[in-house]
């Protein structure tokens, strides 16, 4: 097994004892030691670990655990033999029911002590699959010459390092349990030192490899692909440079796609953005549409629309729903969706949405409900129009709990909404990642 390679330069040899308080937003083990924080990696609430030191700053220290005295009873073998040295996974030693029980502390302790909320209504957590649930994801791939093969996975914990992995437990498995064919594949390329990425996207039915490539294929290079493709049964793209350079390695491709409630099939290319956990997608748009309990008059809003993963099934039973995004591609792609699932009683414009937009023309009308499904940077540029808009109900969707509650506070002590009910969703099991739907109500 990968050895974590030593970078404790300027850090006190010794190790301490901490006793473990509380977990941070993040999934760390919170300890005070000289009345300083200290943020320690693997370390679970109500343990007594040994922990040496990663990184010192003035306000608080960082450390990893060493040796454990006294365990949590929650406290599990991780699932992945490579659990200790990659970062893909943060949360694989904490009983996978007791990781829902801390995403929820952590949304309530947001809601408490940024928004000002207590006493929040929860919704029952909504769970899938705790392995291979990982449909997309970004792989680094690096030729180490010393180590005598290409490296294929995600990098280190708290590096920049590639982590030298054989499989990867949360990825799908037509991927996951292929990264040692990925490395083999890779290493008989005449531009294996020019391949920094393979881009993975799987959908109901296909697997999809973007390989991003720095130079050109050689002709041989070409022939080990397509017999790599054809044997594994994926479907292999090359990036030159931007996204508008990727192209199917053989022949053309159909577009990968998924199933959505409502009876909705979406489309999307090889790097185009949909949620990495399929079956949690499925569930987060179902009670979407149970919570807005949509008809025919309801004119809706869906704010980072996307591709219309929101937008298209709401569309299924509302009046007409309104689609915004923010890439002018995703809007494109979101309109030939709506095409193909012949549904005509929905808009999409392209608009930034992290600045003022006055002067567009869909913000001049009237909408009943809306949805608001933005990056991690929240959405407090778009909250001030939701009176104007007349909007009755907002069903927020974060990946962020840190900005929902901010934003919250907004809603709640500022536009005068109330918050009816949060949750959280397990859209990344084995990672300390929330992602969470909040009702607010006029």
């Amino acid at each position: 097994m990968a050895r974590r390679r030593n970078r404790r330069k300027n850090l006190p040899p010794e190790t301490a004892k901490a006793t473990i308080e509380s977990l941070a937003h993040d999934g760390r083990g919170v300890a005070h030691l000289n009345d300083k924080t200290v943020f320690i990696t693997e370390a679970l609430p109500g343990e007594e670990v040994i922990f040496e030191y990663v990184k010192k700053k003035k306000d608080y220290d960082e450390g990893r655990v060493k040796d454990i005295i006294k365990a949590s009873d929650d406290r599990v073998e991780p699932g992945c033999q490579h659990y200790t040295i990659c970062g893909g996974c943060s949360f694989q030693h904490l009983d996978p029911q007791k990781q829902i029980l801390a995403k929820q502390k952590i949304l309530i302790d947001q809601f408490k002590h940024i928004a000002k909320i207590e006493d929040v209504e929860l919704w029952p957590a909504l769970t899938g699959p705790y392995w291979g649930y990982r449909h997309r994801a970004r792989l680094g791939v690096k030729d180490v010459v010393k180590k005598g093969r290409v490296l294929v996975g995600f990098r280190e914990k708290a590096s920049p390092f590639l982590a030298e992995i054989e499989q990867c437990e949360v990825l799908h498995p037509s991927v996951g349990q292929r990264l040692m064919d990925l490395s083999a594949l890779v290493g008989q390329l005449s531009i294996k030192d020019k391949v920094p990425q393979i881009e993975v996207s799987i959908c109901d039915h296909r697997t999809a490899l973007v390989f991003r490539i720095l130079a050109p294929l050689s002709a041989q290079d070409e022939v080990t692909l397509k017999q790599f493709e054809t044997s594994a049964d994926v479907d292999i793209y090359t990036q030159s440079k931007g996204p508008d350079t990727i192209a199917a390695l053989s022949g053309e491709k159909a577009p990968l796609s998924y199933q959505l409630p409502n009876e909705v099939v979406l489309y999307f290319g090889p790097s185009d953005f949909v949620q990495v956990n399929v079956e949690i997608n499925r569930s987060m748009i179902h009670r979407a549409l149970d919570t807005l309990e949509l008809n025919s008059n309801d004119n809706v809003l869906d704010l980072f629309c996307g591709l219309g993963n929101f937008t298209l099934p709401m569309a299924r039973v509302a009046g007409h729903v309104t689609g915004v995004e923010g890439s002018d591609d995703l809007i494109k792609r979101a309109q030939v969706n709506a095409e193909k699932n012949d549904l005509l009683n929905v808009d999409f414009y392209t608009a930034n949405l992290m600045e003022a937009v006055d002067d567009e023309p869909w913000v001049k009308k009237k909408y009943n409900k809306v949805l608001i499904d933005p990056p991690r940077l929240g959405a407090k540029e778009m909250l001030h129009y939701l009176p104007k808009w007349g909007a009755e109900q907002v069903l927020y969707v974060s990946c962020n709990p840190s900005t929902l509650a901010r934003d919250s506070a907004i809603l709640v002590n500022e536009l005068g909404y109330k918050l009816k009910k949060a949750g959280v969703m397990d859209m990344f099991p084995q990672t300390s990642h929330v992602e969470s739907m909040a009702l607010f109500e006029k």
